[in-house]
């Protein structure tokens, strides 16, 4: 970059004949032009902070100012593709959701602001006019040279390293006053090296796969109150960190460059529509706050379980997603990675219920089970057959028949389903009568599994879920009559986080999900959740509710246990082993006491000693390289069905050390612990990553 700006800068001075005239002193002396690096402002709460770009954001920039590209409107894209830089208009502008443009700035010279000491950039012309005095004072070797700003502050370089700024003087033309009667000086700093400014390193250009999430109930996702786009860049960034410590030996291999996680919004979009404002008419004016709290973020719940929000919502999730899929497509024609998804709380909810409503591909289907079809299709048609035998009306088999209704389709089928069938009132009532009465025990089928473009091993075979009694087989389990779009893409994982799926699972009415079922375009699905989070629900005992298991323990990205939580179960282990020592010493003492001279008697002694000997000696062998409760569940003993492909779903978060003294304390902060979890985003790669058959440096004790 110096050469460009070098040359940039001497194009732009004005003449000056005294420099001019006589040849240049010390040829290529002791004046280096200075390195600019590019700078944008974040506006936070009416305050500004000036932020550097990347390394390889700022040369690219440079790169293209060098080449006088912003005479033309020259777009430069920065942070990863998620920003583009206008260079004419000097403006940064987010790509893929509504942010403040920001303004940018070639920063050269700095000097330290009132407020937090942080360094502030001059502006570009006056940068240049700093420089311009500063060449004139290196090459002459003449200092305490006196600039003007443009706000009539002054400025004095008295020599190279010492150069500050003064508030305004009195009297602007008052030169010969001495700088402390000038107020308070600022000191000012030449080139972003000179300055303690930390410059980030920026990320792999390349992309390996693509994940969006989807934020849960309010505006708000942490508990600072800050937007998704906030929540999701630090997922990024620990994900950048993370890839460091843990995919070294990929990295330096060049096998993987990074993952793209991207925020879905659908709040703004729902709360656009005008029910604010009906909302506000009806509010109480009294607890004002907790009112306005509660409108904006808690009844996000209630709105989902509307028809008419609800339909708002998934259309919302839907587009924006398939739009930001687009978009990056567009921009990145070159990728052909892998998308995911990842909602947290209601956000998994609704991309449960999205995914639940996709349809699997018709080719698939034919390729994938096209005799599954015939046979349970001929079956099903036998078993309606039966029932119309049941109920006194054979005459209508071939109706049935020509129609291919098989038992699944006549308890979705409605009374103008009936009709247009052909079949009379009083035949269409017996049979509307054993449908209803048959409902409590009937299995039934998620509405997205009934059509008939799905998968026909699961349409035909595998129902989804067995219902309450009395619940209505023909409503879509969501309980909500909504259509569900479909997503243009197949995502790899489905990644849950404090989700409450469980439990609107089941105040929905479902009592178990079918161990067959998987969801109908995505092959994988993680439950992650933190011990005290309020919010979340497992998944695994409504597959498995005969067995009680723990979930999986996440591990610690560092490689062990928490170290209170070691000591915990180390205490545990003790107290168990010196309660069985005590319990042998005290039976061995007894029966030395009360030895009776019965051979049978003795041998049971013996036996009873053994087993005492037992217990105390190889118990400490072999319990600490027992692994806890926890991750034994490892084992494939246990089988959670095919919605995770057969691996386990449900992954707790180890609690930290502080969080376990108080679970209630730091209930709300469980909830809202995601998006800074070393271990949650750690899991997230190691199974993204998996997929492409690449592994991570060391595998982590207690991971699958």
């Amino acid at each position: 970059p110096s050469p460009h700006s070098s040359s940039s800068m001497s194009a732009q001075e004005p003449p000056r004949p005294a420099p001019s005239e006589p040849p240049e002193p010390d040829p290529g002396g002791r004046y280096e032009a200075v390195v600019p690096h590019w700078f944008y402002c974040k506006v936070t709460d009416t305050r500004e902070r000036w932020v550097p770009f990347s390394a390889q954001d700022s040369e690219r920039l440079e790169e293209a100012h060098g080449a006088g590209k912003e005479q033309e409107d020259v777009v430069v894209p920065t942070s990863g593709g998620r920003y583009d830089v206008h260079l004419k208009q000097r403006q940064r502008v987010a790509v893929y959701w509504e942010e403040e443009v920001s303004e940018v700035r070639r920063c050269t010279w700095f000097y330290k602001g009132d407020k937090d000491n942080k360094y502030i950039p001059y502006s570009e012309s006056f940068s240049k006019e700093l420089e311009e005095a500063y060449k004139i004072a290196v090459t002459r070797d003449e200092w305490k040279k006196k600039l003007e700003s443009p706000s009539r502050e002054v400025i004095i370089l008295h020599n190279p390293k010492l150069m500050v700024h003064y508030h305004p003087v009195a009297s602007s033309d008052d030169w010969v006053s001495t700088p402390t009667e000038q107020g308070r000086p600022r000191t000012v700093k030449r080139g972003v090296e000179n300055i303690a400014v930390e410059i980030p390193n920026g990320e792999p250009l390349q992309i390996d796969h693509l994940v969006f999430v989807v934020h849960g109930i309010g505006p708000a996702c942490d508990i600072r109150f800050r937007s998704i786009v906030q929540c999701v860049n630090d997922f990024r960034n620990v994900s950048l960190s993370m890839l460091q410590a843990h995919f070294r030996k990929a990295q330096e291999q060049q096998q993987i460059g990074r993952v793209e996680f991207l925020p879905v919004n659908w709040h703004s979009s729902l709360h656009s529509t005008g029910v604010d404002v009906d909302l506000e008419r009806i509010t109480l004016p009294s607890i004002n706050r907790l009112r306005h709290f509660i409108n904006d973020t808690i009844l996000d719940v209630f709105f989902y379980n509307s028809s008419t929000y609800c339909q708002t919502i998934v259309d919302t999730v839907a587009s924006e997603m398939n739009r930001l899929h687009r978009l990056f497509m567009q921009r990145n024609p070159l990728f052909k990675g892998g998308v995911s998804i990842a909602g947290h709380s209601l956000g998994s909810l609704i991309l449960f219920d999205l995914l639940t409503n996709q349809k699997a591909d018709p080719e698939e289907d034919e390729h994938s089970a096209q005799g599954s079809r015939t046979t349970s299709s001929n079956g099903g048609i036998e078993e309606v057959k039966e029932v119309l035998k049941k109920l006194e009306l054979s005459e209508y088999c071939d109706v049935f028949e020509k129609e291919k209704m098989d038992r699944q389709a006549l308890f979705l089928c409605t009374e103008e389903n009936l009709k247009e069938m052909g079949i009379p009132l009083g035949p269409r009532m017996k049979i509307l009568h054993y449908i209803s009465s048959k409902a409590g025990t009937q299995v039934c089928f998620l509405h997205s599994l009934c059509s008939f473009h799905h998968t026909p091993s699961l349409s035909h075979k595998v129902p989804f879920v067995e219902l309450v009694s009395g619940t209505n087989p023909n409503l879509p389990l969501s309980q909500v009559s909504a259509n569900y779009p479909q997503l243009n893409y197949k995502p790899t994982i489905f990644f849950a986080f404090g989700s409450p799926i469980g439990m609107f699972l089941t105040v929905r009415g479902v009592k178990r999900i079918d161990p067959n079922y998987s969801l109908p375009t995505c092959k994988g699905f993680f439950n992650i959740f933190h011990p005290f989070d309020p919010v979340a629900y497992r998944i695994e005992p409504m597959i498995v509710p005969d067995q009680e298991f723990e979930p999986m323990l996440l591990p610690h990205h560092k490689g062990r246990k928490r170290m209170h939580l070691e000591l915990k179960e180390g205490l545990t282990r003790m107290s168990v082993d010196l309660k069985n020592n005590l319990l042998g010493s005290l039976r061995v003492a007894w029966q030395s006491f009360t030895r009776a001279p019965v051979l049978a008697l003795e041998a049971g002694s013996t036996d009873a000693e053994a087993e005492a000997e037992t217990g105390t000696e190889k118990q400490p062998d072999t319990k600490p390289e027992e692994p806890p409760a926890a991750v034994k569940e490892e084992a494939p003993l246990i089988n959670v069905g095919r919605l995770n492909g057969g691996n386990r779903i449900d992954y707790v978060l180890q609690e930290k050390p502080i969080e376990s003294f108080n679970e209630y304390l730091f209930a709300l902060q469980g909830h809202l612990c995601y998006w800074e979890s070393e271990d949650t985003v750690l899991l997230v790669l190691k199974e993204i990553y998996q997929t492409q058959g690449i592994t991570l440096d060391q595998p982590l004790p207690g991971s699958q």
